[in-house]
C-alpha cells in the first residue's frame, strides 16, 4: 500500500431481488454471489449470497475486519445491513448481528441464500490525510449509480466460518453504459452481466473491479498484458493521455526485476477524485498480485499527476516480489476479522518503497540529484517520526497503539533500512550483488505457496547474504538503535550536501499563504504571513482578495483547482490575476517566479568509490 499526502490547511473548514439457486450439487461446493448494480436504491447495493452446503446448526458470515495491504482496522462489515438469511422455501432464519463485520444464522443446515444491502466508504470520508478513522480509499468502495462503481470485493462479499476454500461464482449485474475493468476474466457474454470465478475467498478479495464509462488501454511488456481504465469525472484524463508514461514506466520496472517477476496480467485502475464532499479523499494506492488501485484528486495537473503514478503504481507493482512472493505465515493464513500482523513491514513496505526510488536511477527515469534528493527526504520524514522504536515490534502490534502512528515510517525508514542493507551486500561483495538478488534468492527459497516463519527471516538473510546483514538487523530493524544513515552513504562515496527546490506557491509545508471566507466564498491572501517570491514578483499584497487566475474564476468551492494546477506552473510563465484590492477590482499581469527552499541533501564526493556507487545505482 503507499498513501500519499495531498492537503491543503486553510483558515476555514472545507465542508427486494429474486436470484437462481443454482443446482443442488453446485450448491455443495461452491459460494455463489449476485452483485445488483443495476437497481441502486438509497446509495446501497443489494448483495444475494447462495450458501453452500452447511452441517452445523449454526453459521457465522463475516464481511473482513481488515484486509491484506492495509495495516489498518476498517470493520468493512458495518457499510452493509438490512441482512436476511432464507431456506430454499424462503422462509426467514433466525439472524443475531455479533458485531460490525458479522451475523449468526440459526437452523444452518437449512440456509439456502442471504441478503444483505451494501453502502459505499467513499460517502463517508470525513477528509484527507491520515488522522482520521477513513477508510483508505483504494481500499474502499464506491456506489455511483449508473456512473461509476469501485467494486473492492471485500467491501461486497464475505465467507462462511470455515468456507474460505470453497470456489466462488460471483455474477454482476450492471447498466449496459458501464464497462468493469479488472484482471479476472468474465465468462459471460451478456453486455449487462459479468461473471468470474475464482478458486477461494482469497483469490476473490484480490481482484478488484471497476465499473465506469470504457476508458482504458492494454498493451504488452516483455511478454505481461498490462490494463490501464481510468475514470475522470470531468473527462480531463483519459486512459490513453497517462498510457505512454505508464508503459515506459512498467517496461523498466519488468527490466529491473528481471526474473522474479512471471505475471500474465496486470491492471491498473485510477479513480480520480473530484474532491466533493461525498467523493474519496485518501489518494494512494492498492496493491494486489495481478492489479492495482490507485486513488488521486482529478484537479492535479498532467505532470503531477503522471509523477504521482510513477511513484505509487511502481511502489504497488514491486508488492510482487513481497509481500506477495515473499511473505510470512501471518500473511499466507491470513486471518479477516482477527489477523495476526506480520513482523517484517520493514520488507513488505521498506524494501518495496526502496525499489521504487532505486529502479528509476536504475533504468534512466531520474538522475542522481534527484535520486539523492528523495533519499535526504526519507531521512528528515524519519525524523519526525519514533526513531528508536523496535520495528519488527512495530511491524507485529501496527494495528493498535502507540505502534499505529508510526506505521507511515514504514515508506521513510523501512526505505531507508532497504538502501543500508542493499550497501552492505555492495560492500562485501566487491558490487557484484545487492539486495535485488537477496530477493530472488528468497524467492527461490520460498515463493507464493510457501510462507517462512517470522522468527527465522533474519537468520535466512544472514545466511543468503554476510553477518554484518545479520548483525544489521539485530540492531537497527529488531532493535532500538537509531541508524548513522551517513555512515553507511560513505560507503559509496557520497555525503551530505544542500541544493535548492522549488516550493508551492500556496502553501509551504503545512502553512498556506491563503485563506477563504466562509461567508462570502473568497480566497484572499493572509495578512500575518510574510509572502515568498510569487507575491512580491507580482506586487501582490496581503488581503487581497483572489477572484480569477488566467480568466479561470476561483472561490471556496474550487480552492483544491487552484492549489493543483499552481503546482503545474513554471519559472517566467505569463499569468493574470483579477484580485480586489481596498473594495475596488484591479487586473494584474506579470510572470511566474517561484519560491525556492534550502534543502539539505547528498552527493557524490568521493571518486574511489565511484565503481561501487554505480554498482549500487546502475548495475
Amino acid at each position: 500500500m503507499k498513501k500519499i499526502v495531498y492537503t491543503l490547511v486553510l483558515a476555514v473548514t472545507l465542508w427486494s431481488c429474486k436470484t437462481g439457486s443454482g443446482s443442488n450439487a453446485a450448491k455443495k461446493n461452491t459460494v455463489d454471489v449476485n452483485i445488483n448494480l443495476t437497481d441502486v436504491k438509497d446509495d446501497k447495493v443489494l448483495v444475494t449470497v447462495t450458501a453452500p452446503s452447511i452441517k452445523t446448526d449454526e453459521i457465522v458470515y463475516s464481511i473482513p475486519k481488515t484486509v491484506p495491504g492495509t495495516y489498518s482496522t476498517d470493520n468493512y462489515g458495518k457499510y452493509s445491513d438490512s441482512f436476511k438469511a432464507f431456506d430454499a422455501k424462503g422462509n426467514e432464519l433466525t439472524v443475531k448481528r455479533i458485531d460490525d463485520n458479522s451475523w449468526s444464522i440459526a437452523d444452518a443446515k437449512k440456509l439456502q441464500k442471504i441478503t444483505y444491502l451494501v453502502g459505499d466508504t467513499f460517502d463517508t470520508e470525513k477528509g484527507t490525510g491520515f488522522g482520521n478513522d477513513d477508510v483508505f480509499s483504494p481500499a474502499g468502495t464506491n456506489i455511483n449509480a449508473g456512473i461509476n462503481f469501485m467494486v473492492n470485493t471485500h467491501g461486497f462479499v464475505g465467507y462462511f466460518k470455515d468456507k474460505l476454500d470453497v470456489p466462488y461464482n460471483v455474477t454482476i449485474t450492471h447498466p449496459e453504459t458501464l464497462w468493469g475493468a479488472t484482471s479476472m476474466t468474465d465468462e459471460d457474454a451478456n453486455t449487462t452481466s459479468d461473471k468470474f470465478t475464482t478458486p477461494r475467498y482469497a483469490i476473490l478479495v484480490e481482484n478488484p473491479i471497476m465499473y465506469s464509462k470504457p476508458d482504458y488501454t492494454t498493451f504488452n511488456v516483455n511478454g505481461m498484458d498490462i490494463l490501464i481504465a481510468v475514470y475522470s469525472p470531468t473527462g480531463k484524463f483519459t486512459a490513453e493521455s497517462i498510457t505512454p508514461e505508464m508503459k515506459t514506466m512498467m517496461t523498466a520496472q519488468k527490466n529491473f526485476l528481471g526474473k522474479v517477476n512471471a505475471t500474465k496480467k496486470y491492471t491498473v485502475l485510477l479513480y480520480l477524485s473530484s474532491m466533493a464532499k461525498d467523493d474519496a479523499h485518501g489518494f494512494g494506492a492498492l496493491e494486489h498480485p495481478t492489479a492495482t488501485t490507485v486513488v488521486l484528486p482529478e484537479t492535479m495537473p498532467k505532470e503531477r499527476l503522471v509523477e504521482s503514478m510513477k511513484d505509487v503504481v511502481s511502489h504497488e507493482f514491486f508488492h510482487i516480489v513481497t509481500p506477495l512472493t515473499i511473505h510470512s505465515k501471518e500473511i499466507q493464513y491470513f486471518d479477516y476479522n482477527d489477523p495476526k500482523m506480520s513482523e517484517h513491514l520493514w520488507m513488505y513496505e521498506g524494501v518495496t518503497e526502496y525499489f521504487a526510488n532505486l529502479f528509476q536511477i536504475n533504468q534512466g527515469l531520474i538522475d542522481e540529484a534527484d535520486f539523492y534528493n528523495r533519499i535526504a527526504d526519507k531521512i528528515e520524514q524519519a525524523k519526525a517520526l519514533n526513531d528508536t522504536m523496535s520495528f519488527t515490534t512495530m511491524s507485529a502490534n501496527v494495528l493498535k497503539e502507540p505502534y499505529k502512528a508510526q506505521y507511515l515510517n514504514v515508506y521513510q525508514k523501512g526505505a531507508l533500512i532497504g538502501m543500508c542493507i542493499d550497501i552492505i551486500i555492495r560492500e562485501k561483495s566487491n558490487g557484484e550483488r545487492g539486495i535485488l538478488d537477496l530477493m530472488h534468492k528468497l524467492a527461490e527459497e520460498y515463493g507464493v505457496e510457501k510462507p517462512f516463519n517470522d522468527n527465522e527471516l533474519f537468520a535466512k538473510i544472514t545466511q543468503l547474504t554476510y553477518p554484518e546483514v545479520g548483525e544489521f538487523l539485530k540492531t537497527h530493524v529488531a532493535g532500538t538503535t537509531p541508524i548513522a544513515y551517513d555512515t553507511y552513504l560513505a560507503k559509496v562515496g557520497v555525503t551530505k550536501s544542500t541544493d535548492k527546490k522549488p516550493g508551492g506557491v500556496f502553501i509551504k509545508g503545512q502553512t498556506p499563504y491563503i485563506k477563504v471566507s466562509k461567508e462570502t466564498k473568497q480566497i484572499s491572501i493572509r495578512p500575518e504571513i510574510e509572502l515568498n517570491d510569487f507575491y512580491k514578483n507580482l506586487n501582490l499584497k496581503s488581503g487581497d482578495i483572489i477572484l480569477s487566475v488566467n480568466n479561470k474564476p476561483y472561490s471556496l468551492d474550487n480552492i483544491y483547482d487552484l492549489v493543483g494546477e499552481s503546482q503545474g506552473w513554471k519559472e517566467n510563465d505569463p499569468i493574470t490575476i483579477l484580485i480586489k484590492r481596498n473594495g475596488a477590482e484591479q487586473t494584474i499581469k506579470g510572470t511566474v517566479k517561484l519560491p525556492y527552499e534550502e534543502i539539505e541533501t547528498f552527493k557524490a564526493t568521493d571518486a574511489s568509490k565511484e565503481k561501487l556507487r554505480n554498482a549500487w545505482l546502475k548495475n
